[in-house]
C-alpha cells in the first residue's frame, strides 16, 4: 500500500522560495501527468524522506492535497551532494490499476563458487507493472555459481503481473574467473606497453616515488616563502 503524505499547495516559486521551504524542513515538489497542469506542492521533510526510503527507487505515495487523494509515482529526486538532504521531487500522477513503465534495480545475492568474480552487467531492468504493485527490486541468486555462468534478462524471475521490457538477451550478471595478482600485473604491464610507457631500470613506480618525496618533505620541513603565512 502506498504511504500517505499530507501535501500543501505551493504558490511561491523561485530559488528564494525553495530555500525558505527547505529551511522549514519541507520539500518542494511537482506532480505531472494525465494531461493536467503541473501541481506544485510542499511536502513534510521527514515523513517524505522516510516514505521514499521505504518505497525504493519507484516509491508510490498517496498525496492528500486539500482533502483530495492523488497517487504519485516518484520519477526524479534531487539530493544535495554535500548535506545529503532532499532538495526537490518530481512525481507522475497515476491511477489504481494503471500500468506504468519503470526501471527496477537488480539485487545480486548469494556466494558464487570459489575463485570467481561476479560482475553485474546491468544494475536495472525495465519492466511494465501496475502502479500499485511495482517490485522494489528483482533478486538474482548466484549461490554456488561456477565460472562461465551467465544470467540474462530472460532468466529473471519476475513477480506476477510484471512484464519484462528489457531485451531478453541482455546480459545481467556474468560470473568469470577471479584474477590473480600475477594476472593483474601482467595486464598492467601490457596496458603500459600499449601506451608506450617504458620504465627505466631501478625506476620506482610513480606512487612510491611520490610517497617517498612527501616523506622527505615532511621530515626536512621547507620554510614558507616570503609573504606566506601558516593557516
Amino acid at each position: 500500500m502506498p504511504e500517505k503524505i499530507t501535501a500543501e499547495m505551493r504558490t511561491e516559486f523561485g530559488k528564494g522560495a525553495a530555500r525558505r521551504i527547505r529551511r522549514a524542513d519541507k520539500i518542494p515538489a511537482v506532480v505531472y501527468g494525465h494531461g493536467n497542469d503541473p501541481i506544485h506542492l510542499t511536502l513534510p521533510g521527514h515523513d517524505t524522506m522516510m516514505a521514499l526510503k521505504h518505497g525504493g527507487a519507484n516509491a508510490l505515495l498517496e498525496l492528500d492535497i486539500d482533502g483530495d487523494s492523488q497517487l504519485a509515482l516518484t520519477k526524479q529526486v534531487q539530493v544535495d551532494p554535500i548535506r545529503r538532504v532532499l532538495e526537490h521531487i518530481d512525481f507522475v500522477a497515476v491511477r489504481r490499476g494503471e500500468k506504468v513503465t519503470v526501471d527496477v534495480p537488480i539485487h545480486v545475492s548469494g556466494e558464487a563458487a570459489p575463485e570467481t568474480l561476479v560482475v553485474t552487467e546491468q544494475s536495472t531492468v525495465q519492466v511494465e507493472a501496475e502502479a500499485t504493485n511495482i517490485p522494489e527490486r528483482i533478486e538474482v541468486s548466484v549461490a554456488g555459481a561456477e565460472i562461465g555462468t551467465q544470467i540474462h534478462a530472460s532468466d529473471l524471475v519476475l513477480p506476477e503481473g510484471t512484464t519484462l521490457l528489457t531485451d531478453p538477451q541482455s546480459l545481467i550478471v556474468n560470473v568469470t574467473q577471479q584474477q590473480t595478482a600475477e594476472q593483474l600485473e601482467s595486464d598492467l604491464a601490457e596496458a603500459e606497453a600499449d601506451a608506450g610507457i617504458v620504465h627505466e631500470e631501478g625506476e620506482e613506480p610513480a606512487e612510491t616515488a611520490e610517497f617517498g618525496a612527501a616523506e622527505g618533505d615532511a621530515g626536512e620541513g621547507e620554510a614558507p616563502a616570503e609573504g606566506d603565512t601558516a593557516e
